[in-house]
């Protein structure tokens, strides 16, 4: 598995956790949705993301 497709991998479970949250506990929970989503936005104009340098350390490859 490379880098890419970790971090898909992550942010689509996260996303999913978030929302059974959501439904589970409390709607206070789309605010972590809608955190991962502004990171997803902010990544794709600026081609840094703070998982990215996570997985890098972990040692996966391009």
């Amino acid at each position: 598995m490379n880098k890419n497709d970790a971090l898909r991998l992550i942010a689509g479970t996260m996303i999913l956790i978030s929302l059974i949250l959501t439904v589970t506990l409390s709607i206070n929970w789309l605010w972590f949705t809608a955190f991962i989503a502004a990171n997803l936005i902010q990544s794709s104009f600026t081609k840094w993301c703070p998982m990215m340098v996570l997985l890098k350390k972990v040692g996966l490859k391009d």
